[in-house]
């Protein structure tokens, strides 16, 4: 539904899922590596956390992306940067994975006219983020904190 007549309960819902879940994972993984001085949260955002949808991608086609999910997802991207400069110092990096377009069967004609906005021509294939999240957990990582790793085949670039 539009923002103007979206209703607040599912906007409760979206945001208890999406920030309010991972503020709680966060919260009760972060307690454990803090304890143990070390460990590497990997949050999960979104590419509409980072921009607006496109919704004209979206006529016809029975897809639709409210405004309380973009909001959850950047909100998630701001959490993370706060744990990420609040606990680095203490051995926790926290940083955020954000896909992009990631292909679940979508429909015509969403699908190529996503495709065909997106500079790599095609939707993510959710595989792709396997390197993206073994960088991420991994220390070749160690220096990285805060960050918003964007894996949307150029997306974000235009």
């Amino acid at each position: 539904k539009s923002a103007e007549v979206f209703p607040l309960d599912a906007w409760n819902e979206i945001l208890a899922v999406n920030l309010s879940g991972s503020f709680l994972g966060c919260k009760i993984v972060g307690a454990t590596m803090l304890g143990a001085g070390s460990g590497s949260i990997i949050n999960i955002a979104s590419l509409y956390g980072v921009v607006s949808p496109n919704h004209k991608i979206y006529e016809d086609t029975h897809i639709s992306q409210p405004i309380a999910y973009s909001v959850s997802k950047s909100g998630v991207i701001s959490l993370t940067k706060y744990l990420g400069t609040l606990w680095a110092s203490r051995g926790v990096r926290v940083n955020c994975l954000t896909p992009g377009g990631v292909f679940d069967d979508h429909p015509e004609p969403f699908l190529s006219r996503f495709n065909d906005l997106n500079p790599i021509g095609r939707m993510l294939d959710k595989k792709e983020l396997r390197g993206a999240v073994v960088f991420l957990a991994s220390e070749a990582s160690s220096h990285v904190v805060g960050h918003n790793l964007i894996v949307d085949g150029g997306w974000t670039v235009w």
